[in-house]
């Protein structure tokens, strides 16, 4: 082990997130997995003959939409018939790629022209063609076609309603899928029968197949009066459109088509192949830290929940470990992923990641005698590079945070009462900014625990 007196943890936590990020970089992902030999194409060990199908296409959706297309392109290129391709930073139809620069969290025109082209792709497909479907986390926003009834505006009131009040992907997914022509299998159906190899980048806890951008070729365990269930139990129903209303009523009067269920035909030739996701992060990052010396522990990859009250719990544990730390004269890295909520009840500006932080130093700050005699820090970051409806990715904490604010008499209570978390960092001087980072494996966080010199 390295004199542990020596070790800077700022530049640790730096490299040990570069090093999480970089072993989920899409062409990474497509190249470990996907492999061109001849006129084969082989897909997560699987070996398809392409001279065996009329129609290749491809549609790639999701904040890794672009950069898995251009990973992907070389090996197909020579067969495609045509892609779509979400992500890009602005429109063109080159040849027969269409690119959309499709917004995200809430949908946007380029959503709806996406979603049209893709759903027209998937329409032209018979029994000999080849679907090669893309998907990564941003999916559902990127490729948005509304069912009839429901205008783009419709969706993008009840999403923003759902994620300010806290709600989790699967509740959010499970509202936007019965609203969609697209989602919760539909895309599925709308190819059938021709095949579909799926490569997926999963930004959801456990992988869930139906939530990943809305699970469009996958099947829906969901429902029309689950999604009524979900506005009534955040108090959403009478704010939403009458639009939204009808169209949920309808459904579950049986008026209207359910979504893609367990054991449809039309989903036997679907192929998912998971190629990237949160653990895959944190196991590099893990190798990273062994590397420093400290000894590692993956707590979870499965976080989830309101952050404040998370806060709460990764305290308890960090002290745990803070005891291990002093007594034994041991180094610690603990990490863990996933994907946390906010209940959004002040006016400030902040995403989930600043807000765990933020929350954590609060903590820290009520026990401080808890963290005397050791070094520590607290980082978490969005894997896309944004921290909700910010530019950062999240933000870290240490005991020069603490310092600054026994300085500056800055209130970390008063932002956090405001989710004004972004604020609080961007005053402290600790927000992380990496800009787009062209993947999605949810968030990362680490605690990093170092004896000092007695």
């Amino acid at each position: 082990m390295p004199d542990l007196p020596s070790l800077d943890l700022k530049e640790i936590a730096r490299k040990l997130g570069q090093v999480a990020l970089g072993a989920v970089r899409p062409e990474r992902l497509v190249a470990e997995n996907v492999a061109r030999d001849g006129r084969n194409l082989i897909i997560g060990g699987q070996k398809l003959n392409l001279d065996d199908f009329g129609k290749v296409v491809m549609i790639s959706i999701g904040k890794a939409g672009l950069l898995l297309a251009e990973a992907m392109l070389p090996l197909v290129e020579d067969r495609l018939e045509a892609a779509v391709i979400t992500g890009s930073q602005e429109y063109l139809e080159k040849d027969k790629l269409s690119y959309f620069p499709a917004a995200h969290p809430l949908p946007d025109e380029w959503s709806l022209r996406a979603g049209s082209k893709a759903y027209e792709l998937a329409l032209s497909l018979s029994e000999r063609d080849l679907l090669l479907l893309l998907i990564s986390g941003g999916g559902s926003a990127h490729l948005c076609l509304p069912e009839d009834g429901v205008s783009l505006e419709d969706k993008r009131q009840v999403t923003e309603l759902l994620m300010k009040a806290g709600a989790d992907i699967r509740e959010l997914n499970t509202v936007r899928k019965h609203l969609s022509r697209i989602k919760g299998g539909r895309l599925a159906r709308a190819g059938w029968p021709a095949r579909v190899f799926n490569l997926i980048v999963s930004d959801v806890v456990g992988n869930d197949l139906e939530s990943i951008a809305s699970g469009p070729t996958w099947h829906d365990s969901t429902t029309f009066e689950q999604a009524v269930s979900i506005l009534k139990k955040y108090a959403l129903w009478e704010a939403c459109p009458e639009g939204i209303r009808r169209v949920l009523e309808e459904g579950r009067a049986g008026l209207r088509e359910e979504t893609v269920k367990k054991g449809d035909r039309v989903l036997e030739k679907v192929k998912p192949v998971i190629i990237g996701d949160n653990l895959r992060a944190l196991y590099a990052a893990k190798e990273a830290a062994r590397q420093f010396g400290l000894e590692t522990v993956i707590l979870t990859s499965e976080d989830r929940g309101e952050a404040r009250e998370a806060a709460r719990d990764y305290m308890n544990k960090l002290r745990e470990f803070r005891r291990k730390a002093r007594e034994q004269n041991r180094a610690f890295c603990l990490l863990a992923g996933g994907e946390l909520t906010v209940t959004v009840r002040g006016r400030g500006l902040g995403g989930r990641n600043t807000e765990f932080v933020l929350a954590c130093l609060l903590e820290i700050l009520k026990n401080k005698e808890d963290f005397q005699g050791i070094d520590w820090l607290v980082m978490s970051l969005a894997s896309d590079g944004r921290d909700g409806p910010t530019d950062s990715a999240g933000a870290w904490a240490g005991p020069e945070i603490l310092e600054k604010v026994r300085a500056t008499g800055i209130s970390p209570q008063a932002y956090l009462e405001n989710n004004d978390s972004y604020q609080f960092f961007q005053e402290i001087g600790s927000l992380l900014k990496t800009g787009p980072t062209g993947t999605n494996v949810m968030d990362l966080r680490l605690f990093l625990l170092a004896p000092r010199p007695k």
